[in-house]
């Protein structure tokens, strides 16, 4: 990455949008026919915004985001109109310095109110869930399986979008309830399908996804798959050339921050503690080679 390490972009104040919404890491603004969304460099975790953020991380996550649209389109389309400054409505150009790279022009879709979750690898919460029940979000699995083990197969493990605070495992038959079963059927194969081509595909780059979160819409109808895609942070990327089974992996993604973070007498609430420069430093460095790798 090109991008300076100096100062990360942390807030941004477009003019001329109809409304505006700020996420963890996203601003995303409404200009009537079209969104923008730009990732700034914020890091969360423990659903908490740090103070301070990893400096180029959203261009970062926005190269990998189209990266992965563009090469599953043959799969499902995404909302992406461009990503050119010049192409953003007249009022954003005034930012195009800061938009450069982090931006994307999208359309706007019915967002699908549930988060598609696929996991081919026995970690985080579906590890905890295992040692408890025998289950991952009500698939029973043999017994005997250790942490980081292969799944027989891909499990798609819906959950409730939150809009703060942490989102909610919840069963297949709940996620048709919410969404219908049509839709949840396509969720499903589409989820499914998009993990299997990606994990196909990092066999190349000696990495795997263990597990990932995609976000869906409906554009006329139809399914579309819209937001981030198998980025770090909705992703859990292991070297395969590291990868052993009954052990936690070390991941290409922002575990190194909650690593740092348990180490602190921090009861996980607002406010959160301002990050070192020496974390800020690896955890760009872990961002920018999980770009690389990935990307080639």
């Amino acid at each position: 990455m090109d991008d300076s390490p100096e100062k990360a972009i942390l807030y941004t104040d477009l003019p001329g949008a109809l409304s505006r919404r700020f996420g963890k890491v996203r601003d995303i603004y409404d200009y009537g026919d079209c969104l923008l969304i730009v990732a700034t460099d914020r890091i969360s975790a423990f659903d908490c915004v740090m103070p301070n953020g990893i400096p180029g991380k959203g261009k970062i996550l926005t190269a990998l985001s189209k990266f992965w649209f563009d090469k599953t389109q043959h799969i499902i389309p995404n909302h992406i109109i461009s990503m050119d400054p010049a192409d953003f409505p007249e009022p954003a150009q005034e930012s195009a310095d800061l938009l450069e790279g982090r931006t994307m022009m999208v359309q706007k879709a019915e967002v699908v109110p549930v988060e598609c979750v696929v996991r081919g690898y026995l970690a985080g919460s579906g590890w905890k869930s295992y040692q408890e029940t025998g289950e991952v979000c009500g698939h029973k699995l043999p017994p005997g399986l250790q942490l980081s083990d292969r799944l027989p197969e891909p499990l798609f493990t819906p959950s409730t979008k939150a809009e703060s605070g942490h989102d909610e495992n919840i069963s297949y038959a709940q996620a048709a309830e919410i969404v219908g079963q049509e839709i949840a059927d396509q969720l499903q194969e589409k989820s499914l399908a998009l993990y299997n081509f990606a994990n196909g595909y990092l066999t190349t780059r000696r990495l795997m996804i263990a597990d990932t979160k995609y976000e869906f819409g409906l554009l006329d109808g139809k399914l579309i798959v819209i937001d981030e895609m198998m980025t770090p942070d909705s992703s859990r990327y292991w070297d395969t050339d590291k990868y052993q089974s009954g052990r936690a992996q070390e991941a290409m993604d922002k575990q190194y921050v909650r690593d740092y973070l348990e180490t602190l007498d921090w009861n996980k609430e607002p406010p959160a503690p301002e990050l070192p420069p020496e974390v800020v430093a690896e955890t760009r460095r872990i961002y920018e080679e999980a770009l690389r790798r990935v990307t080639g």
